[in-house]
């Protein structure tokens, strides 16, 4: 920024105790302060409603969601009763977050097809749907789309005028509850005392010294 190469600083897949840790050393050493949060943001993923959508708000931050189609699941590419190609692509690279067998991925099949019925009464697309849903969040700024294709990034910029009405986010709070992910795996980030048991458990020393 000193340089005038770009004109904000932001973090991505912050909690919340990381983006407020974050503001207070920038304002007490002189730093210049994160101006935006990149969090995973869909229907199926809404754990960040809870503490970082309040953060970011609390501290006048912008919020650029990523992942709002839910890495692939919030286009009906998966849908009940189809197999899932686990041995290519993203399934192959990330079997947590897609194999069906698993049941925070299974929860997402039976979720998917009710919210191809609220796409339906709506009249949109289900992916239209998803990108309506993470914008009307009032904290959050804009969604990253991450087309492939020419045809992919026309059809998601025709969801940008799609607004959903309170009946509808209601509808789609009882399918999927606010604040909650329906596979921990999507969350993008795992507190490093959950993911090494080392840094939650005694050394055989300190065990045998208590």
């Amino acid at each position: 920024m000193h340089a005038g190469k770009v004109r904000a600083i932001g973090s991505s897949t912050f909690p919340a105790e990381q983006i407020v840790e974050a503001q207070w050393v920038a304002e007490r050493r002189g730093h210049v302060r994160f101006r935006c949060e990149q969090p995973p943001y869909s229907i199926l993923t809404r754990g960040v409603e809870g503490a970082v959508l309040p953060t970011c708000s609390r501290y006048g931050m912008g919020v650029i969601a990523w992942s709002p189609l839910g890495s692939g699941w919030l286009t009906g590419r998966y849908r009940k009763g189809q197999n899932v190609d686990m041995t290519t692509g993203r399934p192959a690279r990330l079997p947590q977050r897609y194999d069906p067998s698993l049941p925070g991925n299974a929860d997402k099949l039976e979720v998917v097809e009710s919210l191809m019925q609220v796409a339906g009464d709506v009249g949109c697309s289900l992916a239209h749907l998803a990108l309506a849903f993470v914008v009307a969040h009032p904290d959050v700024t804009a969604a990253i789309i991450g087309p492939r294709t020419m045809d992919q990034f026309t059809d998601l910029l025709g969801g940008s005028t799609v607004a959903l009405d309170d009946a509808v986010l209601d509808r789609i709070d009882t399918l999927v509850p606010p604040g909650s992910n329906l596979n921990t795996a999507d969350s993008g980030w795992v507190p490093p005392a959950l993911a090494e048991p080392s840094l939650r458990r005694r050394s055989p020393t300190d065990r045998s010294a208590a």
